[in-house]
């Protein structure tokens, strides 16, 4: 889930995004009772070979769709695997064990 729901043309997206954010709420509130928690991780651009698919596909060199994404990021940087990795590890872990219901953006503080 990223940040590109209020885009034009991304009705499908925007609804898919909220039903996500939706149900891991519920199942957050239906599993709590069990001692299981529930989160969702949305990621914002990470650099993975699906964004490098993405620009060869709008015609676009990797490097400067990255530098394009970059500047929109309040981090001035798009992500890389290992920040959702390490945003993961702090779920699963027991450091995390009385957080349950949330969506965690990992998207370098972009709206």
């Amino acid at each position: 889930m990223t940040d590109d729901s209020s885009n034009r043309g991304q009705a499908n997206y925007s609804a898919a995004k909220a039903g996500l954010q939706g149900f891991t709420k519920t199942l957050a509130i239906e599993l709590g009772p069990f001692g299981i928690n529930v989160n969702a991780v949305a990621p914002g651009f990470i650099v993975t070979e699906m964004t490098r698919q993405t620009a060869q596909r709008i015609g676009m060199d990797f490097e400067e769709n990255q530098k394009r994404a970059a500047e929109r990021v309040p981090l001035r940087r798009v992500g890389q695997p290992e920040d959702v990795a390490n945003v993961i590890a702090f779920l699963v872990s027991d450091d995390a064990s009385y957080v349950s219901g949330q969506v965690i953006y990992v998207n370098g503080g972009s709206r």
